[in-house]
């Protein structure tokens, strides 16, 4: 249920902080600071629920840091077990519509933080049988947030939830590669003509082109996975600046012990906590492979958009499902939309790793107050790319169709079809065909016969399409 059409009962609950009270209704299970977000920051409208796996990686941290406490003797057992119960209550998907905070917010991510930690403590004072708001019996900041920062939880958080996502960004583009894999091997027997700048370069198959497709994203698969291997380094235990201050010495380690488990990532511990709470350059590397992907699945979507480009008056090689009618003037128009959808993807893609590299820049000092415009587009980034994907592959790539006479005619009729009778006739017999076939409009295959240069038979077997579309020996008159 969307948090903002949730029924109110009319009752209410007093919570206080350094500002002064606030009544917050009783069915919330987040509390005044985040009441206070909620009121700051109308933004971007979109809000934290709608990042499940930033939540978790929230939930995640807060467990690990209950633990770590726990064992230390930080807080109380009962306590700690009821926070460790909320936390897994919030890993499995619950509790999420009480996220509530903009994702584009001041104050370094505390109003997040302070969500969690609030919707956090609520549950568990439910789960130790008391009522929401009775933060003697479980406090947000003095037991949910304890031997924390939002410096040091936060950024650890988004780690977890951006390694989390990567899995789902991967998936979607092994999947897209597979079908353009398929699609490879369907179209392995069409010849056409491959081109250089637009204009008519040497024959190929539609097969060669789709497997080029296919090949180009496979190389993402490891850029994704070289660079978010860069979020495994956390800085919790870090507290406010780096300095640990208000932990105890051996926190940091069992918190991130507990982290490895609760996780199953190999987690480490930042070798220099203050430049690990000052530096956002993992953010910047990761953005830049999220921007290398949708820079070549834009340059792909374009690619498909001109082969299918006509019916009568472009390329035409190949059919694009239609999904939907091309215009509201003009009959019988259906356009290439999801090809386009995914190019506007990209350029959203690459309109946020900017954002990302100006936010990584403006970090001053100890801090980065503008890591909340990093999260929110890096995620927006990552889900816009897993939806583009799926619905390129299932929507378009796998409804795709040759012209597979169009495209021979095509490479029967181009001046590029010289080219692969240079080896046999030499460059200036090629380039006089090639002129003479571009004044006359007469195809080269025309002329040569024409002309008595080849017989047909020997045309022919150069002309083969399994002949001109790899390396070969050939032997000169």
């Amino acid at each position: 249920m969307d948090i903002t059409t949730m029924p109110l009962s009319g009752k209410t609950r007093e919570e206080h902080d350094l500002l002064g009270n606030k009544q917050i209704p009783e069915e919330y299970y987040f509390g005044v600071q985040t009441m206070r977000a909620i009121e700051n920051f109308h933004i971007s409208r979109v809000r934290l629920c709608m990042f499940p796996y930033f939540i978790k990686g929230l939930a995640m941290v807060k467990e690990a840091a209950a633990k770590a406490n726990r064992d230390l003797g930080e807080i109380d057992p009962k306590v700690a077990d009821a926070i460790i119960e909320a936390c897994h209550e919030i890993e499995r998907g619950q509790l999420h519509d009480h996220f509530v905070v903009d994702m584009v917010q001041g104050g370094a991510g505390t109003s997040t933080n302070m969500n969690a930690n609030e919707v956090i403590a609520n549950r568990a004072l439910e789960l130790l049988g008391h009522r929401r708001g009775e933060y003697k019996y479980c406090h947000p900041n003095n037991d949910v947030n304890h031997s924390q920062s939002t410096n040091d939880a936060y950024p650890t958080a988004v780690k977890l939830g951006l390694i989390l996502r990567n899995r789902e960004l991967i998936k979607a583009l092994k999947e897209l590669i597979g079908a353009f894999q398929s699609k490879a091997i369907e179209f392995a027997d069409v010849i056409k003509m491959g081109r250089t700048q637009l204009q008519d370069a040497v024959p190929m198959t539609l097969g060669q082109e789709f497997e080029a497709y296919a090949a180009n994203l496979t190389e993402e698969i490891d850029r994704l996975e070289q660079n978010v291997n860069l979020f495994l380094e956390v800085n919790m235990g870090a507290t406010a600046i780096g300095t640990g201050i208000n932990a105890d010495p051996e926190y940091s380690q069992i918190c991130i012990k507990y982290l490895r488990e609760i996780t199953g990532f190999p987690i480490q511990a930042a070798s220099n906590m203050i430049e690990a709470t000052n530096d956002t350059g993992a953010f910047v590397m990761y953005s830049s492979a999220v921007k290398r992907l949708a820079v070549k699945l834009s340059k792909i979507c374009s690619d498909l958009r001109l082969l299918s480009s006509g019916p009568r008056t472009g390329l035409n090689e190949i059919n694009l499902p239609p999904m939907q009618p091309g215009s509201s003037i003009m009959p019988g128009k259906v356009n290439p939309v999801i090809p386009e959808v995914v190019n506007q993807i990209a350029y959203k893609v690459i309109g946020n790793d900017l954002t990302v590299t100006f936010a990584a820049e403006a970090g001053q000092l100890e801090l980065n107050v503008m890591e909340p415009i990093i999260v929110y587009s890096l995620f927006e980034s990552m889900i816009m790319l897993v939806n583009g994907m799926n619905t390129l592959r299932e929507r378009c790539i796998l409804g795709v169709t040759a012209n597979r006479e169009r495209c021979r005619n095509m490479v029967y009729h181009s001046i590029g079809l010289v080219t692969a009778l240079n080896p046999y006739l030499g460059y200036e017999t090629s380039t006089e065909l090639a002129k003479e076939a571009l004044h006359s409009g007469k195809g080269i295959y025309d002329l040569v016969l024409e002309k008595g240069l080849m017989s047909q038979k020997e045309l022919d077997n150069i002309l083969r399409p399994e002949n001109m579309i790899k390396p070969r020996k050939f032997l000169r008159k």
